[in-house]
């Protein structure tokens, strides 16, 4: 039973992963779940909480799940697919394999618009002010975010740190561009990997994993009708792109 890492993403908690989880039915695989650090709880002492010190973290995490189990499949979505994605350029010898769904460390992407308002100074702060958690939930769910999850995560957003933590990440990040960092070691991505991308993602088009697919070689499943929160939204669809990954390695 290869070990499972599963990573959340922004404005997320491990509470996303539910239905997938229930989906994909893993019986007695290991299985870690863990939340960004400041996401669930007060931020961690001396914890930065830019992309590095996150990819860091991840690191640690993979580490503790391989002394268990030895190489695991870690799985990333959104922020937590940008995460998984480093400790796979980084760690390539803790893992099996990775796959991560609606975000991918790509050169040309330039952020989203609310990534780019929490990029920028003062704007970032006043838009999380104005953020209420009802509008939040509201939002979510719109988007194809489960309405009981929608509504537990919108309820995490009053956590100060959270929203801390969030405009120090996107800002490490500036905004969500890697072409100077992260980008230029995709090379280093080893080659047991897997795309797996909501068709009508409003945040990161799906022409953006189109193209990291064409120019990689990591193949790519689209989940038809389904948006940024596809893990959710589609799960038993996303499940089975998993399986048949998982088992052909």
């Amino acid at each position: 039973m290869t070990a499972k890492l599963f990573l959340h993403g922004v404005p997320d908690s491990p509470a996303i992963w539910r239905p997938l989880l229930a989906a994909l039915d893993l019986g007695d695989t290991p299985v870690a779940i863990p939340p960004l650090p400041g996401f669930t709880a007060p931020l961690p002492a001396g914890f930065p909480a830019t992309k590095e010190a996150y990819a860091d973290w991840a690191i640690g995490q993979a580490e503790a799940l391989f002394v268990a189990h030895g190489p695991i499949d870690v799985i990333g979505h959104d922020w937590g697919a940008l995460i998984a994605q480093r400790v796979a350029m980084l760690r390539p010898d803790l893992l099996r394999s990775w796959a991560i769904s609606n975000a991918v460390i790509d050169p040309d992407y330039r952020g989203h618009r609310v990534a780019r308002i929490w990029n920028t100074p003062i704007l970032g702060e006043i838009f999380m002010a104005l953020s209420k958690p009802a509008k939040l939930a509201e939002g979510l769910a719109a988007q194809g975010m489960p309405a009981d999850i929608a509504a537990e995560e919108a309820e995490q957003w009053q956590n100060k740190d959270k929203r801390r933590a969030i405009l120090k990440l996107y800002r490490s990040a500036k905004g969500l561009s890697f072409e100077h960092d992260w980008a230029r070691d995709i090379d280093k991505l080893p080659a047991r990997g897997a795309l797996i991308w909501g068709a009508d993602d409003p945040y990161v088009q799906l022409s953006v994993a189109q193209r990291f697919s064409a120019n990689t070689g990591i193949p790519l499943t689209v989940i038809d009708g389904a948006g940024h929160w596809a893990i959710a939204e589609r799960p038993a669809e996303v499940a089975a792109a998993l399986h048949r990954f998982w088992s052909a390695l």
